[in-house]
């Protein structure tokens, strides 16, 4: 019953681990990343530029970052 109920838990931790991964779209270099209420963080990328992602995030309370998963056109993913 216990190796039930731990390998149950490291499915979980390992399943979360990855959902935050993919939080992060490779195909736009900028991100607009905002901390939510009880330490949550919100994540989209879905800007092309900066100034494009400053623009939108006015006001919102978080900050522009540059993608770190971004693989640029031309470019193959490696995983």
């Amino acid at each position: 019953m216990r190796i039930l109920a731990v390998a149950t838990l490291i499915a979980t931790i390992s399943a979360a681990s990855s959902a935050y991964a993919q939080a992060y779209n490779p195909r736009y270099p900028v991100c607009f990343k905002k901390i939510e209420n009880f330490g949550g963080e919100t994540v989209e990328c879905a800007y092309t530029s900066l100034p494009q992602c400053q623009q939108t995030a006015l006001g919102l309370g978080g900050q522009c970052v540059l993608n770190p998963f971004y693989y640029g056109p031309g470019r193959s993913r490696r995983y």
